[in-house]
């Protein structure tokens, strides 16, 4: 087995040992990530803790696969998928892990990496808040990142940093909190409703940033 790099989890949790092999494909530090959040928001402890075995990850339009194994505690996931795991969930990657196909093999397991895989976003003010801390440094980050989130009553705004230069988002609510969250994708949030005011050079630092909150980088 490749050599593994593991993703710390706060300790004031007691999560599992999620880790992922070094040099990791994208889809596995999605995978990774995402099983680190659910985790952490805690919806997933006992699922992770109690599976045991292998679980095949198939995007649905694309060729990418992640194997996940239980072992007592510790998950880990690494690229490509064994000749007979112990069973196999076929998903969108772009719809957050949302099953496309019947799961094959152990149906509970299945289920269990599937709930694991769906984390809840938090709210999007928060979710934002925790994007700007995470990718503040990034070089050409703009000065100021200006969120407006359209809710069934209105629009609500937060503005996070101070300077000359700005960078605004608006969207839907939950949208908003996908995309700072990490559990969608940037650019294909774009043709999802996201709605973006910046220059050229700003859209390519954002989604850079972007990248960084999703695959963990």
């Amino acid at each position: 087995m490749a050599a593994t790099t593991t993703i710390t989890a706060p300790m004031r949790q007691a999560v599992p040992h999620i880790a992922i092999e070094d040099d990791a494909t994208p889809m596995v530090r999605l995978v990774g990530r995402t099983l680190r959040d659910a985790a952490i928001a805690g919806n997933a402890v006992e699922v992770l803790d109690r599976a045991s075995g292998t679980v095949a990850v198939r995007s649905h339009d694309t060729p990418q696969t992640a194997t996940i194994t239980f072992l007592g505690g510790t998950v880990e996931v690494v690229a490509g998928a064994p000749a007979e795991p112990d069973a196999t969930v076929v998903v969108d990657l772009n719809a957050r892990f949302a099953a496309t196909q019947e799961p094959r093999g152990d149906g509970v397991l299945a289920a269990d990496v599937l709930r694991s895989l769906t984390p809840p976003v938090p709210h999007w003010r928060d979710a934002a808040a925790r994007f700007w801390e995470a990718t503040r440094q990034i070089p050409g980050i703009p000065d100021v990142l200006d969120v407006h989130a359209v809710v069934p009553d209105g629009v609500e705004r937060a503005r996070f940093g101070e300077g000359a230069t700005s960078y605004g988002i608006t969207g839907p609510a939950d949208l908003l909190a996908g995309v700072f969250s990490g559990a969608d994708d940037f650019l294909v949030s774009l043709s999802a409703g996201l709605q973006v005011q910046g220059t050229l050079s700003q859209l390519s630092v954002m989604t850079a940033a972007s990248w960084k909150v999703r695959f963990d980088v």
